[in-house]
């Protein structure tokens, strides 16, 4: 088992995400984070790299833009016990991204407000977020991800039980809960686009 030296958290629902976080810390964990979340974890007094400072750019275009980077889903998807993606790693300065905490933007609550509008609607597809969940998921092997705050407490327990690593069963089983809430997500908007009338919609004239 591979030990969690680095930890990417961005959530919307910041429920227990200090607490999290702070526990990650005692362990040695480095946090990487972004605005609000980033926030919300210094003010528990936890030290929190912003992700403009993996990347080397700043977060743009109004949130849109702030994880979609090689030094992110490099450090994510790379097979940790192949030579040439670890030699791709050091060549182009990327770093292990071990734990991905990350919860969606919340398009059905968005939409289920009365008189939203489609731009609204819009702006709250996360884009971001599906796909470090995805990338982690997919590179379970490797990467815990973590996209229910109510498995906080499980990562943790692990941790401290495996000296600071999870066990394949366990991210597995986190791997499954990521994939069954990005289709529901994927769902979600789709079911709310079929609602459309495309020819009475002012957003898309």
């Amino acid at each position: 088992m591979t030990k969690i030296k680095r930890a990417i958290i961005s959530v919307t629902d910041k429920s227990g995400v200090q607490e999290f976080a702070k526990a990650l810390e005692e362990m040695g964990v480095e946090i990487v984070s972004t605005g609000g979340t980033a926030k919300v974890i210094r003010e528990a007094g936890v030290k929190v790299k912003d992700v403009s400072e993996l990347t080397g750019f700043p977060e743009m275009m109004n949130g849109r833009v702030k994880t979609l980077h090689p030094k992110v889903h490099g450090g994510i998807l790379a097979i940790r016990d192949n030579p040439d993606h670890m030699a791709q790693m050091k060549d182009n300065g990327i770093p292990e991204i071990d734990l991905v905490a990350v919860n969606l933007y919340a398009f059905e609550k968005t939409v289920a407000k009365e008189g939203v509008t489609l731009a609204e609607a819009i702006e709250n597809i996360d884009i971001g977020g599906p796909t470090l969940l995805r990338s982690s998921a997919k590179n379970f092997r490797y990467v815990t991800v973590v996209v229910d705050p109510a498995d906080y407490d499980k990562v943790i327990k692990e941790m401290r039980e495996n000296q600071g690593s999870t066990t394949i069963k366990t991210r597995f089983e986190l791997a499954k809960k990521v994939f069954a809430t990005t289709s529901a997500y994927d769902t979600a908007i789709t079911n709310y686009l079929n609602t459309i009338n495309i020819d009475s919609e002012p957003y898309l004239q």
